[in-house]
């Protein structure tokens, strides 16, 4: 740990000014934060173990330290990951006239290979959807929160966010606050407005108990669910059900997605729903349905 006073001491009291202008301006989700952090707390030792000033830093000494990186084994996401910390960090300081010039604007970005987005079989993702317990509260909730995340393809982050007054079932939309604290609204289909209204109507009272909440999705003590804890339910059912795959809540977003853009909607459409800045980002699950029809026509094809 770096000595009071010393730069590399300075660097992290504005590293953590860095983190709340990221939580409280920008609206950064608990996971962001928590790569941003992680990323410059290495970054900062590394400057402290060196004896470099971490807001001096010149383009040669930021190299070093990635040529460091390299020698340790780090992926080349992970590298990439951290210079994106990095010129994050230093535009914040630039923009806040903390340094008088950014270093990392002139360091070369390591190539990483596409990674095409996991989505789930057609025939797992149904017994996923149908493994909930309909005669308990804690099913209800479960089959809303499966049902709402593949019918509408929100982040987990958004979906324990959802308040009851964000649920609009008369016209079939949920409102939600994505990065940035944006808001956008997003249609439900019958089946899943369905499944949230029989859990509004029988779930949700038997789980709020004595607690009050206005949070859509609650624990079976009443509180809100977490992340953490959609991921488990999500996990718990896959087994339950069977299905010899493993997935996330964002396996969901992916699959809803993909599903999307097989069916016809166009890529403007499907980034409004996503939530997503750049069209640039939506553009992967072109390529994801590209491998699909790929994959049919290998397997069915007498000559492939």
């Amino acid at each position: 740990m770096a000595e009071p006073g010393t730069p590399v001491a300075c660097a992290a009291l504005l590293v953590d000014r860095f983190l709340v202008h990221l939580s409280v301006e920008r609206g950064f989700s608990p996971h962001t934060l928590r790569a941003y952090s992680a990323d410059l707390a290495r970054f900062l030792e590394w400057a402290d173990r060196e004896g470099v000033d971490p807001l001096l830093v010149t383009h040669r000494q930021l190299r070093r330290y990635l040529t460091e990186l390299d020698r340790a084994g780090y992926a080349r996401r992970t590298v990439a990951r951290r210079i994106a910390s990095i010129r994050s960090w230093f535009g914040y300081l630039l923009a806040e006239d903390l340094v008088a010039s950014d270093p990392s604007s002139v360091l070369l970005t390591p190539k990483v290979p596409a990674r095409l987005p996991r989505i789930l079989p057609n025939d797992a993702l149904e017994a996923l959807l149908e493994a909930p317990d309909p005669s308990t509260p804690a099913g209800l909730r479960d089959g809303a929160v499966l049902e709402l995340l593949y019918a509408t393809g929100i982040r987990v982050g958004e979906l324990v966010g959802i308040r009851v007054g964000d649920i609009d079932l008369a016209q079939g939309q949920v409102t939600v606050l994505g990065k940035g604290a944006k808001e956008r609204i997003v249609p439900l289909h019958h089946r899943a407005a369905y499944r949230v209204r029989l859990y509004l109507r029988e779930g949700r009272p038997r789980l709020l108990r004595s607690e009050t909440s206005d949070l859509l999705f609650l624990s079976t003590r009443g509180r809100p669910l977490s992340p953490e804890a959609v991921r488990r339910i999500l996990t718990r059912h896959l087994n339950a059900a069977g299905a010899a795959v493993s997935a996330s809540p964002h396996s969901l977003r992916h699959t809803f997605a993909t599903h999307l853009i097989e069916g016809g909607a166009d890529l403007r459409t499907v980034q409004e729903l996503l939530g997503h800045i750049a069209l640039s980002t939506t553009q992967i699950y072109t390529h994801v349905s590209m491998k699909r029809l790929q994959d049919v026509h290998r397997t069915a094809h007498p000559r492939a």
